[in-house]
């Protein structure tokens, strides 16, 4: 969870460490091959489906009734439509619970609440 209450500040590990998206997940495939990661906070997901509204790698589960991306990992070609599903999740107050983070930098791309590029989880 984030050390801060308001969550204007970085995510943290719990301690004082700001989490990196390089953090969370597995390696993936080669950075070169798919230079964008999804990170996903599905416990903050309430199932508004705007996210499967604006793009193909989001998809509503009957089951559960939440969101769920096909694909964790994505290159060039599907950045544009993963940007607009963090830009148009309306879970945390407009902070999102979709992060797209460019793996070479390790920043995040959306959607960026802190305009900084840090990982604005806040688990």
């Amino acid at each position: 969870m984030s050390d801060e209450a308001d969550g204007d500040e970085a995510a943290t590990d719990g301690g004082d460490e700001v989490l990196r998206a390089s953090d969370i997940g597995g390696e993936g495939p080669p950075i070169e091959e798919k230079p964008y990661k999804i990170v996903f906070e599905a416990n903050k997901c309430f199932g508004a489906g705007k996210c499967a509204e604006v793009a193909d790698n989001w998809a509503m589960d009957v089951v559960s009734g939440m969101a769920k991306p096909e694909a964790y990992y994505i290159g060039e070609e599907d950045l544009e439509e993963n940007v607009a599903a963090a830009e148009a999740c309306p879970a945390k107050k407009d902070a999102g619970v979709i992060h797209v983070v460019d793996r070479r930098t390790d920043e995040e791309i959306a959607p960026d609440p802190h305009g900084d590029g840090t990982l604005s989880v806040d688990w």
